[in-house]
This record gives structure tokens, C-alpha cells and sequence, in this order.
């Protein structure tokens, strides 16, 4: 199994989390929060990998630290559970409508950490969420997992529809990249190696 667990604590957040990438989309998140325990729920459901986590941080200041370092625990668990990274299929993409929101994701679990965010989400808030923090969360996560990653969100109005649409076509591209292809022997990549 393709399972990995860590921990991160500061003095500004404590978050850990455990992942299963063969696992049937079982996800148990607690944030702290909400709207981040949904999205990560969706990720979890849609990209078929069982999925703890659990965080608790300075939000009474903000909630950057917290969606921050979730992105970083979520990308060193997942890079950790890849191991060498043999068999894989590699490279992930998928289009996903949520309503009148459409988003398209691409990934490369290359080693080699890239982040591509055409997302304008506007200048509201869902609920009490920033979805600004949106970008941050990617961001940790790519350099963490060692995984190129392209968002682009190509229309919407509804901004909830529209982080939905981010969450649900990034977790089809990673369940298409992390499953495992028979065919393939040893390590996709003509360097041999996908772990920089």
C-alpha cells in the first residue's frame, strides 16, 4: 500500500495527515476549517485516496498559516507515499464542470515542483473564507509533492462553484497520475529517476 503520515507543528499551527493513495476516496478531515474540511473531502472522494487530517492554528489572527501549512503536510505525505514513484502513470489531466464554472488541471509527478494558478476567483469571500488562500494552499502543495500542476479555471460566476471546480478537476488529474499502469517497468521518465 502507498501510504504515508506527517506531522508539522509551530508555534503558529499543529497539522497532520495521512494518506492512502489505493485507498476508495475516504476522506476525514478537521481542519478547523469549514470550507477547507469540504474542499479536501471533495479531493478526497473525486481523486479515489483515503485522506485524514487534522489541523488546528492561529485562525483568530487569519487563516493563512493554517491552508499554508495543510498544503505543505498534504504534499510531503503525498511525495512520501509515491516512494520512488515506479509504475505510476505519471501525467494527470482533467476538465470539470461544477454548474456554470468549468476548470482545467494538468499534472506532472515529475519531482520537480511547478505552479501554474490562472484562477480569478474575485474579491469575495465563501462564508468566512478568503479564497485568495486558495492559490496559497496549490502552492505549498506543488512544492511540497514535488508535482507540476496547471489550474486554470476557464469561466464562473459563483465563486463556490468555481473553488469546486478547481478542487474536483485537480483530484481526477491526481487519481489519473498516481495510478499505477502494469504495462510500465520501473520509473516513467527516460532519466530514470522522478525524485529530482
Amino acid at each position: 500500500m502507498r501510504e504515508a503520515t506527517i506531522r508539522r507543528k509551530t508555534t503558529e499551527t499543529d497539522v497532520s495527515a495521512e494518506v492512502n493513495l489505493d485507498g476508495r476516496g475516504e476522506g476525514n478531515i478537521d481542519t478547523s476549517i469549514p470550507f477547507l474540511d469540504h474542499m479536501l473531502n471533495l479531493f478526497s472522494r473525486h481523486g479515489l485516496l483515503d485522506l485524514t487530517i487534522r489541523s488546528q492554528g492561529d485562525t483568530a489572527i487569519d487563516a493563512h498559516h493554517l491552508v499554508e501549512d495543510v498544503g505543505i503536510c498534504l504534499g510531503q505525505a503525498v511525495r512520501k507515499a509515491l516512494g520512488d514513484r515506479k509504475g505510476i502513470s505519471r501525467y494527470g489531466t482533467a476538465v470539470v464542470p461544477m454548474d456554470e464554472s468549468l476548470c482545467s488541471v494538468a499534472m506532472d509527478l515529475s519531482g520537480r515542483p511547478y505552479l501554474i494558478w490562472r484562477a480569478k476567483l474575485g474579491e469575495g469571500r465563501i462564508g468566512e473564507f478568503d479564497p485568495a488562500l486558495l492559490r496559497e494552499f496549490f502552492k505549498s502543495f506543488s512544492d511540497h509533492s514535488g508535482i507540476t500542476l496547471h489550474i486554470n479555471l476557464n469561466y464562473g460566476t459563483n465563486i463556490h462553484h468555481m473553488a469546486e471546480a478547481i478542487f474536483k478537476a485537480f483530484a481526477r488529474a491526481f487519481r489519473e497520475a498516481v495510478a499505477i499502469d502494469r504495462r510500465i517497468e520501473g520509473v516513467p521518465s527516460t532519466k530514470g529517476s522522478l525524485d529530482v
